[in-house]
């Protein structure tokens, strides 16, 4: 067979990385070479792959180290059984072409994961020695992320840290049964132990830099996982309890989920269909209640139907409220912010900005209509100086008045 290019490999192990969701880059310490030390930063602007919390856009070169494995996950387009195209790079490789993009203003930093090649630790070794290189030959100072391998033996999944900023793990499915089932090889507790061993080495680090300044840090900016949703019969309730479990056990940055994506020669465990790629946002958007809205879980659920799924033409915030009206309307003017948090339509920003314009004066609708995209949504929930919704909130057509129109279809991604 003859030896494939670096531009083909390059192509076979970009487009086989597009898959892993997890790859946001926020929450990192900001680096740069403005001082002539080093090469590389995580700040600044760039192809948009990635977003840090403040907006700017973090581009990463993505790909995986090789596509070749030795397990047999069923959802996986590279699992041993796959007739798919082969490709490896040695660790060199993969460091002279992120040097090489970077010179080229393409990327600032560099996402990794790979197959499992030989043993889960030969190939945790071989992602080491990416970041190994780069941080200490060419003193590297932009964002790396390592998809670090539970199987790995637990000192080389440890030493990830000590050069990556962000470490992840996937859980791969949100049920024990479903990973059982569809990934044999892999083992739920063994996973979830070398999250807890992340979590405790992240714990360690952080405050060791507080007693001591030259303390070496450990993955700064945490560690995320990833779920594939649709792939068993877990339901929206189910996925949404993982996830509570995983961010309280693990204390997670993030948690991704992936829409299972039928791939070539499938499995015949796996559902003929993918799920609708709205579920996906809706899981999201619940993700974000939680983390940031102030919703406990259960409380996520209970927006769900009987059949333990989140409704796809409401997001879950507004299925909450139609279905706990008693909670509402809330007054603008004088309710605590995390009531105000609870209606529809008003995002973070605006209640920030109506707590603290309500401080100089009583807000009337049309104040608070300038803080948000729909009035039309909000309306029915809430009471202002010069409003108050009456009968509205109770009327049974209610979801129909206030529901978005239909949006088309959501472009496939992996078309």
């Amino acid at each position: 067979m003859a030896q494939l290019s670096v531009l083909e490999r390059l192509e076979i192990l970009a487009d086989a990385a597009k898959y892993d969701a997890s790859c946001a880059s926020s929450g990192t310490t900001k680096r740069n070479s403005k001082s002539g030390k080093g090469i590389g930063s995580t700040e600044g602007m760039g192809i948009c792959h990635a977003y840090a919390p403040d907006g700017r856009c973090i581009s990463l070169l993505k790909i995986l180290l090789t596509n070749h494995c030795v397990f047999d996950c069923h959802y996986c387009i590279n699992r041993k059984s796959s007739n798919t195209r082969r490709a490896r790079f040695t660790p060199q490789e993969v460091v002279d072409l992120t040097l090489s993009f970077y010179r080229r203003n393409y990327i600032e930093g560099l996402f990794l994961s790979s197959g499992i090649i030989k043993s889960a630790s030969h190939t945790m070794e071989q992602l080491i020695e990416v970041a190994r290189i780069l941080r200490e030959e060419h003193d590297f100072r932009g964002y790396i992320h390592l998809k670090t391998i539970p199987e790995a033996d637990p000192e080389l999944v440890a030493q990830a840290g000590l050069y990556a900023d962000r470490v992840s793990i996937n859980v791969e499915l949100p049920t024990v049964a479903g990973l059982t089932r569809l990934a044999p090889d892999k083992s739920a507790p063994q996973i979830e132990g070398a999250m807890g061993s992340l979590k405790e080495a992240i714990v360690e680090a952080k405050d060791a830099r507080k007693r001591f300044r030259n303390a070496p840090k450990f993955a700064p900016a945490g560690q995320s996982t990833q779920m594939i949703v649709g792939a068993d019969a877990a339901t929206d309730s189910d996925i949404v309890g993982r996830a509570s479990t995983l961010y309280g056990n693990f204390g997670l940055r993030r948690v991704y989920y992936s829409a299972f994506s039928p791939i070539p020669d499938a499995s015949a465990v796996l559902p003929l269909k993918r799920p609708p790629l709205m579920r996906e946002h809706r899981l999201y958007q619940s993700d974000w209640l939680m983390r940031f809205y102030g919703y406990a879980p259960h409380e996520v659920q209970q927006a769900a139907g009987a059949d333990g799924m989140l409704p796809l033409d409401i997001d879950p915030k507004l299925a909450w409220a139609l279905r706990f009206r008693g909670d509402f309307p809330v007054d603008v003017n004088r309710a605590p912010r995390e009531k105000l948090l609870r209606v529809p339509g008003l995002g973070v920003k605006a209640v920030n900005a109506i707590v603290a314009a309500r401080r100089q004066r009583r807000l009337r609708l049309a104040d608070v209509g300038k803080l948000t995209v729909s009035i039309t949504k909000v309306r029915p929930f809430i009471i202002a100086e010069d409003w108050r919704p009456v009968l509205l909130t109770d009327r049974t057509d209610l979801q129909s008045l206030i529901a978005p129109a239909a949006r088309p279809a959501q472009m496939e991604l992996f078309a």
